[in-house]
């Protein structure tokens, strides 16, 4: 039976009381606090002040904890809007907030389907605002959303993980390496990569998913509008 089918135990009169709810929101600080190496069964355990045997009764494993924590998150996702583009970019929108908001998250998302709760609430919510895209479709245009989003959000957290280890925020980094950049463009063997860097727009993070998911939309808009 999978933990979100199997009851919790029965309460009982102890100094420190449990459910699973508990477990999940003090895992999900640990993990917004300092990453997913702070989870454990026993650290989550010491900051509930309990024994971590005590959890097992609750929670199997530490990856049944680390699949609560993911729908919870899930929880924070719903999809909304007029018409299938709007809930497409609500989708990819609040996926991106949640993602910032829990940088874990991003970290765990992707690959085989989330099946908790909230995430299949979070999917009924999208395909409920599909019903102009044939059956057929629906699939492969939430997924080119979700890996859009996904490897977007893995990018942005990976850049803002650099700038924690390095101390180099962004125009920090560019100015230590602006200097080389410009010296291997005078070579001449870059020419189109240095156009881009020398007269393209720079855009900031949100301009840039901006812009992307809006050529995911309209690639999809293309195949799907009669």
């Amino acid at each position: 039976m999978l933990v979100w089918e199997r009851p919790e135990p029965p309460d009982r009169p102890v100094p420190a009381p449990l459910s699973r709810e508990r477990i999940v929101r003090a895992a999900i600080q640990l993990a917004d606090a300092d990453g997913l190496d702070a989870v454990s069964l026993r650290k989550v355990a010491a900051a509930l002040d309990v024994g971590p045997m005590r959890l097992y009764g609750y929670i199997a494993s530490k990856d049944e904890l680390l699949d609560l924590m993911v729908d919870a998150v899930h929880a924070e996702i719903r999809p909304a809007g007029d018409g299938w583009r709007e809930v497409l970019r609500s989708l990819a929108e609040a996926t991106r907030q949640a993602a910032h908001h829990h940088e874990w998250f991003a970290d765990l998302i992707g690959g085989r389907p989330q099946l908790g709760p909230h995430a299949l609430a979070r999917m009924e919510a999208v395909l409920a605002g599909l019903g102009g895209i044939d059956v057929s479709t629906v699939m492969p245009v939430v997924a080119a959303v979700d890996a859009y989003v996904i490897g977007t959000v893995r990018r942005e957290i990976a850049e803002r993980r650099a700038e924690r280890s390095t101390g180099l925020d962004k125009r920090q980094w560019q100015a230590t390496f602006g200097p080389y950049l410009e010296r291997t463009f005078a070579t001449g063997r870059y020419p189109a990569l240095a156009t881009l860097v020398r007269e393209a727009p720079h855009l900031n993070a949100d301009q840039t998913f901006e812009t992307g998911l809006d050529f995911v939309l309209d690639g999809i808009e293309s195949r799907v509008s009669p």
